[in-house]
This record gives C-alpha cells, structure tokens and sequence, in this order.
C-alpha cells in the first residue's frame, strides 16, 4: 500500500489493499494532463521515501530531490523545459539531482529512483511523466543548484485527468535471448 497509508490507524486500513508489483508495472504509463488537485505533504514524502530506498552505486546516497510545487506559476521554468506547457498543469515537477563526482554511475543512480518514485505514485494513484528535454543550466540556476551537481531528469506527477494506458509493447518473445545476441 502506499506508504502515506501508514499513517492511517490500522483498523482503517484494508486488509490485501495492496498492488502487486507487475500490476503497478503494468499500470504505468507516461500522462502529461492532470487534475487541478494538489498532493499533500504525506503523499509527496511516500514518493521522497521510495526514491531514497532505492539502491545507488557502492551505497553513495548522493541523490538530492527538489520538489517543485505548482510548477506553472513560474513562466521562467516551463520555458527552460523548453515551453513543453503541458508541465505547468503537473501539480509537482521534481528534479533529480546527482553528484557526479561520487560516482560514475550518478545518472543511472537518479534512474533508478525515479523509477522507485514513478511506481510508488501509481500506488497512490497517482500519475507521472519523465522529462528529458529540458536545459539543465537554466533549471539549476531557478532551483539555486551548484554548478558541480547535474539534474539528471525532472518527473512531474499529479492526478490523471482522464483515462490513461500503457502504449503496446513489443511481445516478450521479441525482447530477450538465452546466452547470446540473438538479433
């Protein structure tokens, strides 16, 4: 269960409430529209907590996160996520920022949590968007983040608003092979 839910006495809890793993996997899509609806503080630290859980090379736990609320209200910012406006209806946009000094697996660190965090808000029903395509100088400097650090990625996360699904994927059978390269 989602982990704000913890915070709910246990006889207001639901027995077997819980989403399984590959259902939350299976779940998962990219949504860009959400509800006019904020998320509360104990939300947000569920998706803090999976994040910081999450395994990083040698055990560094040198990802940071800036939770931006309300991104939208700042033109400044949907204009260094180079005017993808459709960021400014996110309730929250979150930076993951690396040090790349500590390691040189930094990037794939901030990917795994951002994972962590993206199934963690399908659980609460929630849902998300990675964005790449964003200048990093631009977004460090309106965040106050020093020079030496790299934002990885931004995620925004919000209430779908609609329906939303997983594009199709390409069949299991096309995607692996046993001992060699197979393609």
């Amino acid at each position: 269960m989602c982990w704000r839910n913890y915070l709910i006495p246990p006889y207001r809890r639901i027995y077997g409430d819980r989403m399984e793993l590959m259902d939350a996997i299976r779940k998962r899509c990219s949504v860009r529209s959400y509800e006019e609806r904020p998320i509360d503080d104990a939300t947000i630290m569920a998706l803090i907590e999976a994040a910081r859980l999450s395994p990083s090379a040698r055990n560094r736990q040198h990802r940071k996160y800036v939770v931006i609320e309300n991104p939208g209200r700042d033109p400044a910012m949907i204009e260094a996520c180079n005017g993808q406006k459709w960021i400014a209806e996110a309730p929250i946009l979150i930076a993951g920022v690396a040090d790349p000094t500590v390691t040189n697996w930094a990037d794939v660190d901030v990917a795994i949590a951002f994972e962590h965090i993206v199934l963690e808000a399908v659980e609460c029903g929630l849902g998300s968007c990675w964005v790449g395509a964003f200048k990093e100088d631009e977004v460090k400097k309106l965040l106050g983040v020093p020079g030496d650090k790299r934002i990885v990625a931004l995620l925004t996360v919000g209430y779908p608003k609609g329906e939303h699904s997983q594009k199709p994927k390409d069949p299991l059978e096309d995607v692996w092979a046993k001992e060699k390269y197979a393609w």
